[in-house]
């Protein structure tokens, strides 16, 4: 089994920063995929980013390329989130999650919700105008 614990977030103007941190314990943290997704209100969950095993993989939505950084530290066991220029519709619920299948492809990174087994409670971010 694996737990994730998610925080960081907050209350933030546009243009400004956060940075959302996903503390994993358990079995799986060191060996599998983990990923962001985030749930506005009213909306379906929607993929945010995702990084391989070891970080040297990653994949980002087209919403958030160039703005959003991945980053995954063993020691720590945890996986990070940095934001930047951040925009209204930002705004949401932020979940970590992680995926144990094993994948062929070393180098695919999932972006589907089903794709994911377990999740982290999410952390609110919420961007003024």
């Amino acid at each position: 089994q694996v737990q994730l614990v998610e925080s960081g977030g907050g209350l933030v103007q546009a243009g400004g920063s956060l940075r959302l941190s996903c503390a994993a314990s358990g079995r799986y943290f060191s060996s599998h995929i983990m990923g962001w997704f985030r749930q506005a209100p009213g909306k379906d969950r929607e993929f945010v980013a995702a990084i391989s095993w070891n970080g040297g993989t990653t994949y980002y939505a087209d919403s958030v390329k160039g703005r959003f950084t991945i980053s995954r530290d063993h020691a720590k066991s945890t996986v990070d989130l940095e934001m930047n220029s951040l925009k209204p519709e930002d705004s949401a619920v932020y979940y970590c999650a992680v995926d144990i299948t094993y994948h062929s492809d070393i180098y695919y990174l999932p972006s589907q919700i089903h794709e994911y087994e377990y999740w982290g409670q999410g952390t609110q971010v919420t961007v003024s105008s």
